[in-house]
């Protein structure tokens, strides 16, 4: 059974006994399913596990309801792992479970609606709403607070498997959640260090350690952070197409890194308008978070605090950083210590196109 460890200042709660789904998850009928999305008429979403509709219950209240197609590559065991594990946590930066269906030829899980849709469309050329540079750094802190959520609060802790911008789900007030736990591991016990389990993850997003020695770790959703970081930062897909074929975003952003040019790996959608400080911070751990030996990476814990400092950082005038912001107590050496190799391996770069 999944604990929960209950911090200070984090919104936390057990939301299972017995092993039965928590009572404030209700559990539909068919017909209440066919009748909240109005038969399925409005698609918003599709995944590995089926597609998400829009639906609304009696209270008006909007909801998405993700059900699972019979053609799926995910079955019952990823639908009820998902069911469980919704229904046994509770953040306020995770997606919350509304209620479930497992009554006639429906399956399906119903959650909170999120009206902004996910961040890979938020930042997409197709998106007239340009994300400003303080919501860009508000919506990485959401994002930290949700997966150190996961990892240091549960015991045992959860492996998201599948981290990427189109799982970070925003609301009408930019709220950012954690979504798809359809692929969600947990560690046996608080000693355990890895898991080996099947392929799991999207291309561009995937811990290169994990194609070479096929085990995930929570430093794996670590690396995928860290791409999720750059994207946030440049406004790019992990995976960019350009005039000779398609790229990693790190190639790209490595070299830059490397000749220390911020400007050019921003968003030119930002057109200048970021704090130069906050944003050579924000680069920083990104690449740390990427680095291609797991053990380097720093846990999300001490990615979340040090976003928080970016993000009080970037209130100051230019020049007027703080040196206990960023002092180096905050975190070890080793931090800070991203070499020349950030990228991973060109085979892997290679298997990921």
């Amino acid at each position: 059974m999944l604990h929960i460890r209950k911090r200070k200042q984090q919104n936390v709660m057990l939301c299972k006994k017995g092993g039965d789904l928590k009572p404030k998850c209700q559990a539909f009928c068919q017909d209440e399913v066919l009748s909240i999305t109005n038969n399925f008429k409005s698609v918003i979403g599709e995944g590995g596990f089926g597609k998400v509709y829009l639906g609304k219950l009696q209270d008006g209240t909007q909801v998405a309801v993700k059900l699972l197609s019979k053609s799926s590559q995910q079955g019952f065991n990823e639908f009820e792992s998902e069911a469980k594990l919704l229904s046994m946590v509770y953040h306020k930066n995770l997606l919350s479970l509304v209620g479930y269906c497992d009554n006639g030829d429906i399956r399906a899980l119903i959650y909170e609606y999120m009206a902004k849709g996910n961040l890979h469309h938020q930042l997409s050329g197709k998106n007239p709403y340009v994300l400003k540079w303080n919501e860009r750094l508000q919506i990485a802190l959401d994002a930290a607070c949700g997966l150190n959520y996961l990892h240091n609060c549960c015991n045992p802790p959860i492996i998201h498997r599948d981290l990427k911008s189109f799982n970070i789900l925003l609301s009408e007030n930019m709220l950012a959640k954690i979504a798809d736990f359809g692929l969600c591991k947990a560690f046996t016990s608080d000693t355990d260090t890895h898991i080996s389990t099947r392929p799991a993850g999207t291309f561009g997003y995937i811990d290169p350690e994990f194609y070479r020695f096929g085990n995930l770790h929570k430093s794996s959703d670590v690396y995928s952070f860290g791409i999720i970081l750059l994207e946030l930062m440049t406004g790019r897909s992990a995976i960019m197409r350009t005039a000779e074929g398609r790229s990693h975003i790190v190639d790209w952003i490595s070299p830059k890194f490397e000749a220390g040019d911020i400007e050019s790996i921003m968003d030119p959608k930002l057109e200048g308008n970021f704090n130069i400080s906050s944003a050579r911070k924000v680069l920083e751990i990104a690449m740390c978070c990427i680095k291609p030996s797991g053990v380097k990476r720093p846990d999300i814990s001490n990615v979340e605090n040090y976003l928080k400092q970016c993000l009080a950082s970037d209130t100051l005038p230019e020049g007027a950083e703080s040196s206990s912001l960023f002092s180096s107590t905050t975190f070890d050496s080793s931090f800070y210590q991203c070499g020349s190799s950030h990228s991973p391996p060109l085979s892997v770069r290679e298997e990921c196109l």
